[in-house]
């Protein structure tokens, strides 16, 4: 009777004990716990071993590297055995086949010890061997969804850059293969979707779920902290702002529906209209379809004088000349940064092709009233994509740009928009204009002002809300604000061609 007693309580040891480390493994399969790394570092102290995993090439996965018997770690990869084992100068070697993922080959799990391998060490070895292989499983097709999603956001991310330098046929073809009648269609509207950078990633999702992936999602890869939407469908817009609704912190700005060849000019209007949605109370804005002053020039002479401006460009090839205008017109809305990186090009790259561009025109890109008129000749290119009646009835460069701006619409706008600074009794005009004078720069405009340049910077920001345009940072609005300075004849008209003004019997003299 005792020594069946005993017998009794060794099978019972023995099962607790092997229930002991069977608990032990299993935890390893909880989703805190998913890590090959720990597993063999958990076989190492359990069985009092060195233990290495490697691929067929020998690469160590995890553990400890120590000597193996090429040939036969090579037998058990190929799956000629199933596993080996065998005692080698003094130590006591186990191999297991792993099996992996294809199209990955297997590896081995090597486990050296300096006693014999008993029946509960084999039994731990070979239970350890079928939990790395539902680790390495899972880890691979986890990261091959990674890689999958990596590569279908470079792709969106592409056809984004094609649209940007108006290369819509591309982009339609790239589109075709993954997103089949996403870009069928000739127009489009552009959304911002602002959130902090480490929330970007959900976001961008809940906008690919939003809009049903029937719209072009992209991750911002010039502001960490934005989602770019390109959505052919009218639902797109009602959708977003659903989804950003009340949420903190996140917001949302829309474009007018745009042509896909003005996908640039649509971000931009987006990213206007973003900057307006941060003080909206439902977090959310469409860029408002105010009077642009090119709206009160007459349509005419506005293509005469565009075709006038940008013909330096007009003997070079169709793409050369589309990338040029395309990277031009997006450096002088954004910094030369910023355009690199949604082109998909080196901030020297864009700085070049804009080098080039002032060559051509025989300007200079850091006067502001040159980049407001490049930038008025470039969306009028856009926008006027059929002459006009009574376009070309001129010579070319005939219309200048004192006459496109001698308008009486025009000049009544402009006094309007201005005269909104002169109730302030900070002189905020003079201020500004002298800033728009020396380029932008608040030192150079305190030095003429005799005031320190915060206060320059100050009056500028202060003259922001009044005029209802963001100043400080270059683009559409500021650019609007200097053409009305120039029309109500408070600066000195721009230089292009080397001519004042583009007119060809006004030289300037050094």
């Amino acid at each position: 009777m005792t020594g069946r007693e005993d017998g009794g309580r060794q099978r019972t040891s023995g099962a607790d004990e092997q229930s002991g480390w069977a608990q032990e493994l299993l935890e390893h399969l909880r989703p805190a716990g998913r890590d090959p790394n720990r597993v063999v570092a958990w076989l190492a102290g359990t069985t009092q071993a060195t233990v290495s995993l490697q691929d067929a090439t020998g690469r160590l996965l995890a553990g400890t590297r120590f000597p193996l018997d090429e040939a036969l770690a090579a037998d058990v990869t190929s799956g000629r055995i199933a596993s080996a084992a065998l005692e080698d100068r003094g130590r006591h070697l186990r191999l297991v086949r792993v099996e992996r993922s294809r199209p990955a080959p297997a590896a081995v799990l090597a486990v050296a010890r300096v006693r014999p391998f008993d029946r509960r060490v084999s039994e731990i070895v070979t239970h350890a061997a079928q939990v790395l292989e539902l680790l390495l499983a899972g880890h691979e097709s986890t990261a091959a969804g990674h890689r999958l999603r990596r590569a279908t956001s470079d792709l969106r991310l592409a056809i984004l850059q094609l649209l940007m330098v108006e290369d819509t046929v591309s982009a339609r073809r790239v589109a075709a293969g993954l997103w089949p009648g996403l870009l069928d269609t000739d127009t489009a509207c552009v959304y911002v979707v602002e959130s902090s950078p480490a929330e970007r990633d959900r976001l961008a999702e809940e906008c690919l779920s939003a809009t049903g992936e029937r719209a072009l999602v992209v991750r911002c890869p010039a502001v960490d902290g934005h989602v770019i939407v390109l959505a052919p469908r009218d639902t797109a817009g009602p959708e977003l702002r659903a989804l950003v609704g009340s949420r903190p912190g996140v917001f949302v700005g829309g474009s007018t529906r745009q042509g896909l060849a003005r996908t640039a000019a649509a971000y931009g209007q987006a990213v206007s209209a973003l900057a307006v949605a941060r003080f909206h109370p439902r977090q959310a804005a469409l860029y408002a379809e105010r009077t642009r002053p090119e709206r009160l020039m007459d349509p005419a002479r506005l293509h005469d004088w565009t075709a006038g401006v940008l013909s330096p460009l007009d003997r070079l090839s169709h793409h050369t000349r589309a990338e040029l205008l395309a990277t031009t017109r997006l450096g002088l809305e954004f910094t030369a940064v910023n355009t690199a990186k949604i082109l998909g090009v080196s901030r020297n790259t864009v700085r070049a092709r804009m080098d080039r561009v002032e060559s051509l025109l025989r300007t200079d890109f850091a006067d502001l009233t040159v980049r407001a008129a490049v930038h008025l000749a470039l969306n009028a290119q856009l926008g006027l994509a059929e002459p006009p009646p009574g376009a070309g009835a001129r010579a070319a460069r005939a219309a200048g740009l004192p006459d496109l701006l001698s308008g009486p619409a025009l000049r009544t706008w402009a006094v309007d928009l201005l005269g909104r600074l002169d109730e302030d009794g900070r002189a905020l005009r003079r201020s500004l204009r002298t800033w728009i004078a020396v380029g932008g720069n608040a030192e150079r405009a305190a030095q003429r002002l005799g005031m320190h340049a915060q206060t320059v910077r100050e009056h500028v920001r202060s003259a922001e809300p009044v005029l209802e345009r963001q100043l400080l940072a270059a683009g559409s609005d500021l650019y609007e604000v200097v053409l009305a300075h120039l029309a109500a004849g408070d600066l000195d008209q721009p230089v292009l061609h080397g001519t004042k003004a583009g007119h060809p019997d006004s030289p300037v003299h050094e």
